[in-house]
């Protein structure tokens, strides 16, 4: 399994749009921004067929420092949770069959 980087997804989209690598990286970058920017407002964020990104709270816990094995209480905090949407999760369970976007914005299966 390898790691995909931002850097990557760029010149991929740019090469397949015909777009500058500055546009694709503004419009990727813009779109970050708004994800973090609407669960910051605790707001969920639904993308069809891709995905939900919502918050979630962690409860307060103990837990255990492996080095020392001290007891340490850990506060409630904010999660952010993801759960995969329905073609996205098909195309992990079927390799052989993997996903594309169509210019429309929507995924279907390739050919």
């Amino acid at each position: 399994m390898a790691t995909v980087t931002k850097r990557e997804l760029v010149e991929r989209i740019a090469e397949s749009t015909n777009q500058s690598r500055v546009e694709v990286k503004r419009t990727i970058q813009s779109f970050l921004d708004q994800v973090i920017e609407e669960l910051g407002k605790g707001n969920r964020l639904e993308l069809r067929d891709f995905g939900v990104f919502e918050i979630k709270l962690r409860a307060e816990r103990v837990a255990q420092n492996p080095r020392t094995l001290e007891r340490v209480k850990v506060p409630a905090r904010k999660v952010v949770k993801f759960k995969v949407g329905r073609l996205m999760q098909k195309s992990l369970d079927d390799e052989d069959e993997p996903v594309a976007i169509t210019s429309n914005g929507r995924l279907r299966r390739r050919a």
